[in-house]
């Protein structure tokens, strides 16, 4: 998790959100690499060599070219919907949706307790 002012540019926190990352990644292999998809705003060669550095296999969308049609096979759906998804509940709080502080580490306190949140109501919601 990176923050910054909204008139950041998005690929310029690349860095410290992928360094960012609370778990142990498993060593990326040939049988099971570990893919990581940007949209065109981070078609940049800086992006390109944080992706090689991390060894993720990337899926950038890349600025001027026409968007390939996927050939979908049964049983692998798009999981964007999930992030999506999850910014939808996260605007429902108002402190999180306006940020009120001005302190970076109180408002990353915001935004796990509002994960937290989340995360107890659909477990709640599965029993």
């Amino acid at each position: 998790m990176a923050v910054a002012g909204a008139n950041r540019v998005d690929f310029k926190l690349a860095r410290e959100t992928l360094e960012s990352i609370p778990l142990r990644r498993p060593r990326p292999t040939k049988q099971c690499p570990q893919g990581l998809c940007l949209d065109k705003g981070y078609d940049y060669a800086e992006i390109d060599a944080l992706v090689d550095e991390f060894r993720f296999t990337g899926h950038i969308a890349r600025r001027g070219q026409q968007p390939r049609k996927v050939k979908r096979t049964a049983g692998s759906k798009a999981r964007r919907w999930v992030v999506e998804r999850t910014h939808s509940w996260m605007n429902r709080f108002r402190r999180i949706l306006i940020r009120w502080e001005k302190r970076a580490d109180t408002y990353i306190a915001m935004l796990h307790l509002s994960l937290a949140l989340i995360t107890w109501r659909a477990s709640i919601l599965l029993r």
